[in-house]
């Protein structure tokens, strides 16, 4: 069975940092893009940033040059580093993959039960 494992949420003041990783368990065959969302509470789940399996990177404008993405495709991890933060950037941060599992099989969409990031002072 296939899951995500987020790890690294909490709590920070403004302008501090946080590192969210994502690890891929179980038998796969290759991951392909691999991405992060948030979700604030009352609001719609939007997209965050994402790196394809060649390591090419796409960002939010609101994240842009104050969040990394990265990955490292040996441990099947994805990371989100997160720097200078600010308090709108608190949510539920949720790690996303589209994996084959099998040779002969599309991508299927892969999601993490969410990690909380509050930034307050």
């Amino acid at each position: 069975q296939v899951q995500l494992v987020e790890s690294g949420g909490g709590s920070v003041q403004p302008g501090g940092s946080l590192r969210l990783s994502c690890v891929v368990s179980g038998s796969i065959f290759r991951i392909n893009t691999m991405g992060w969302y948030r979700q604030a509470p009352g609001k719609q789940r939007e997209w965050v940033a994402n790196i394809t399996s060649g390591g090419s990177t796409n960002y939010a404008d609101s994240v842009k040059g104050r969040f990394t993405i990265s990955r490292d495709n040996a441990k099947k991890a994805v990371y989100l580093q997160m720097n200078s933060l600010k308090p709108e950037d608190t949510a539920v941060y949720y790690c996303n993959a589209d994996i084959r599992i099998f040779f002969f099989r599309p991508g299927d969409d892969y999601w993490g039960q969410g990690t909380q990031v509050t930034v307050s002072s």
